[in-house]
């Protein structure tokens, strides 16, 4: 098992800075890559970025390229979500998650990929 511990959400101005954490614990050596997703109120979930677990990679959705960044501290076993320049439209409950298996073509996007999930950080931008 793989346990995920998400924090450093909160709320801040449009234009503002914010990192999230995911410490991981347990069995890490069984994660091969991690997703960030959220999910804004009345909507789905969605994808925003993935880090491989040496992290070598990183993948974007779109609308946060540029913006924001994943990383990875090996000696802690944590992610980190790096947002810059932050609108309202950020506004989510951001979600780390861990995946065991390789990843080919883009299954980082997808949440049924995912293993582990961590219990999920408030952002809130305001105007």
């Amino acid at each position: 098992q793989v346990q995920l511990v998400e924090s450093g959400g909160g709320l801040v101005q449009a234009g503002a800075s914010l990192t999230l954490s995911c410490a991981a614990s347990g069995r890490t050596s069984r994660i091969y890559g991690m997703g960030w997703f959220r999910q804004a109120p009345g909507q789905e979930r969605e994808f925003v970025a993935a880090i491989t677990w040496s992290g070598d990679t990183t993948y974007y959705t779109d609308s946060v390229k540029g913006r924001f960044t994943a990383s990875r501290d090996n000696a802690k076993n944590t992610v980190y979500l790096h947002m810059n320049s932050l609108k309202p439209d950020d506004t989510a409950v951001y979600y780390c998650a861990a995946d065991r298996a390789r990843w080919y073509g883009e299954s980082w996007l997808y949440e049924y990929e995912y293993d582990y999930w961590g219990q999920g950080t408030q952002v809130t931008v305001s105007s």
